[in-house]
């Protein structure tokens, strides 16, 4: 099977928002546009393509990323049908609501590029920021489409302002729209300086024009600051234009390209997706702008033999490799297993290894997707995007990958829980079901945690908010037919260490016949995640099941025989999931075991696992053990009026108020609030400013807990932690 289109011709990009910036509206446009679809479904009218889930079309929001495959051909061409013409598109339409931003962070590391969707009368908002740190750490090339401008308050200049204070300086203005509000009819290209205007069913007749004339001022300034931003970054044009000659259209494209690959530059588009304005446009500019494939240096990865840096070019003649980015539940085939291909190509049928865990895998059949849609292909190429059938053991992040040229991609990291709830199956056949249905929902999220009270053993299930609980629990019931009951929402405390500390025990018992004898010296020390994540290779003594905890084997001699290491970590991680001030999971700890003994007969398992326990007891009473708490970043739009009094009462909630901005009318109040404070506070907001005032939050980070609310958190548990057990 050949490729439908060259390896240059293919964009992977992905479009993200703050929820209601009106990203699906703009998706569903390129569907339509495109000629997927053959009708514009409507966010408001709950028939959108992308949104498919039941969920997404009750609560007009995106839940899960919807993968689409498209073609285009730019808006004035002529022949647009002549596949020549055309560029291959893979889009992933992502989710809006900070508490399903997992689906974000795994798009953005298999993305080339995206387009970033404003609201023309809000501007940057929470997610935005959040979406726009993804984009940065993966360094995802970006446009930026204001949306929206037909909107009452719409503001251009106010939104462009609003990018500039507060993600990027490189931002730049490509376009500007025609009209405001009601009167919006189109946009005037900066570049070409042509207008243009969009009629007939849909938006579907794009028409060019001159310039007009009340305009003609506005647009020469606007593309005069265009071009000495570009030509800033071509050393040859700079010097042209300084000596008065003007960069041609083709040399102001090429070179803005350019920049936008390198992260130099970020255009500026604009319109309204709901008025069928300007999303023609959009698509032509991922054309002339995004990266494809090529335009991209070779991934880097390592080799699993030896640890070395190796890398994969974006050549179908390269060895297979490719990253599963994201785990689906089909009630149809069963699981589908997303991947990006970054070298070579696959066919339905053959045989690869999992270089993750080592295994050797058929693929029963590829398939590309349209949101919930399946078309089966025969092969994929270097630069695609597909799904596969049939893996057995595959998780997110794990690499695909060819069985004589093995690599290990850098995985994708994801944000932790800080909500939690308890749930309760209503009967026995529930009891059985439900352990199914999450066990099959947390390999879809990687940010979505099942675990057991320690003491009461409940099911705890945790994610990034209420509403992601929410919809876990309706899922549940709709997809496995698990009836449930939930506890009240909890804050997802965690415990750590605050500084080095050693400790030793012998654990030794005789009670007649073969008796128990295990004896470890341990240290443990406080470590960042980003530590654990950071090291390309580790040493053989080094083990590390995820990016909280690490376990060092410095034993030397044999004083442990090497069969026993294994229970003396089981034990320490058992410690540490018991918590030891208020019972909650301990994180971000090393343990290092560097010494001990042993008995010829009556060491076991369970004496050294046991050992290890008490080991990591004592050694936590000596290391300044604290509970952690999630810290939120909120945004309060307010009118003025209402400040002083929301200023204070986010004060009483052991906030601290770092700063404020305008945006449409309203002041924006920025602040970073404890997790636990922030429960009811969407009712107190809206009795204080008579419903004129509205919030969004997003964790931001964890950090200590005062003493004084640790010791109410320790009263309200009623756990015991281990420093008071025996």
């Amino acid at each position: 099977m050949a490729r439908a289109f060259s390896i240059e011709r293919t964009r992977n990009f992905g479009i993200v928002a703050h929820v209601d910036a009106g990203k699906t509206t703009t998706s569903e446009r390129v569907l339509f546009y495109t000629g997927v679809s053959h009708k514009i479904g409507e966010v408001h009218d709950g028939d959108t393509v992308t949104d498919w889930m039941e969920q997404e079309r009750e609560r007009g929001i995106t839940i899960t990323s919807a993968a689409i495959s498209c073609n285009w051909a730019k808006t004035m061409e002529t022949d647009r049908k002549n596949t020549d013409k055309q560029h291959t598109f893979n889009i992933i339409d992502t989710p809006g609501h900070i508490d399903f931003t997992a689906e974000v962070k795994r798009s953005m590391r298999v993305l080339d590029g995206a387009v970033v969707v404003f609201d023309g009368a809000a501007g940057v908002e929470p997610q935005t920021e959040t979406n726009w740190g993804y984009a940065d750490e993966a360094n995802v090339p970006r446009l930026c489409f204001i949306n929206k401008m037909d909107k009452l308050g719409a503001d251009y200049d106010a939104s462009i302002k609003s990018i500039e204070d507060r993600l990027s300086k490189k931002a730049v203005r490509i376009q500007i729209p025609i009209g405001r509000e009601n009167d919006l009819t189109g946009v005037i290209d900066l570049i070409t300086m042509k207008a243009y205007r969009f009629a007939g069913e849909m938006g579907i007749v794009v028409t060019e024009e001159e310039v007009p004339d009340e305009l003609i001022l506005e647009a020469k300034q606007w593309r005069a600051e265009l071009i000495e931003r570009v030509v800033a970054h071509d050393d040859a044009l700079m010097e042209a234009y300084l000596e008065g000659t003007e960069p041609t259209i083709e040399e102001i494209k090429k070179t803005l390209r350019r920049a936008v690959i390198a992260n130099e530059l970020f255009p500026i588009l604009t319109g309204s997706a709901l008025r069928n304005v300007g999303v023609q446009l959009v698509l032509d500019a991922v054309v002339d702008y995004l990266p494809s494939p090529l335009d991209l240096p070779p991934v880097k990865g390592l080799n699993p033999k030896d640890d070395s840096e190796i890398f994969r070019n974006p050549s179908d003649e390269d060895p297979f490799a490719a990253l599963v980015f994201k785990l689906q539940d089909d009630k149809f085939v069963g699981q589908l297993a997303f991947f990006r291909v970054y070298s070579g190509s696959v066919k339905a049928g053959s045989y690869i290894v999992n270089s993750s865990t080592g295994d050797k895998e058929r693929v029963g059949r590829i398939v590309r997707l349209l949101a919930d849609k399946r078309t089966e292909v025969e092969e994929v190429f270097a630069g695609e995007i597909a799904a596969m059938v049939g893996l057995k053991e595959v998780k997110t992040s794990h690499t695909l990958c060819d069985e004589k040229n093995q690599i290990i991609l850098e995985k994708i990291t994801f944000p932790e829980p800080v909500v939690a709830v308890r749930v309760e199956p209503k009967t026995k056949n529930d009891q059985e079901k439900m352990g199914v249905a999450l066990k099959r929902l947390s390999d879809e999220d990687p940010t979505f945690k099942v675990t057991s009270d320690q003491e009461t053993m409940e099911t705890i299930i945790s994610g990034m908010g209420e509403l992601h609980l929410e919809i876990i629990v309706d899922r549940m019931k709709r997809e496995f037919g698990v009836e449930a009951n939930i506890g009240k929402p909890q804050v997802a405390y965690r415990e750590t260490i605050q500084r080095e500390a050693e400790a030793e025990y012998k654990y030794v018992k005789q009670s007649g016949g073969r008796g128990q004898y295990g004896h470890v010296k341990i240290r443990i020390r406080p470590i960042k995640p980003l530590e654990l994540a950071e090291g390309k290779s580790l040493p053989k003594n080094i083990t590390r099941e995820d990016d909280h905890f690490e376990f060092i084997d410095s034993i030397k001699g044999g004083v442990i025989p090497n069969e026993f290491i294994p229970a003396v970590m089981k034990g320490a991680k058992e410690a540490m999931s018991r918590g030891f001030v208020a019972g909650y999971k301990m994180e971000d700890v090393s343990v290092e075991l560097f010494d001990g003994s042993y008995h010829d007969v009556d060491s076991s398992e369970i004496a050294f696992k046991l050992a290890a326990i008490y080991a990591f007891k004592e050694a936590a009473k000596k290391a300044n053990a604290v509970i952690l708490e999630p810290v939120m970043k909120v945004e309060v739009r307010t009118p003025g009026e209402y400040m002083g009094d929301i200023n204070g009462n986010l004060s009483s909630r052991r906030g601290q108020v770092e700063g404020t901005s305008e945006m449409g009318g309203k002041t924006i109040i920025h602040a970073k609030v404890p997790l636990s404070e922030l429960f009811g506070y969407t009712n107190t907001l809206r009795s204080m400013t008579q419903g004129r005032a509205s919030m969004t939050m997003e964790f931001d980070h964890y950090e200590v807990v005062p003493p004084n609310v640790a010791e109410d958190i320790k009263k309200e548990r009623g756990v015991r932690g281990v420093e008071e057990e025996e």
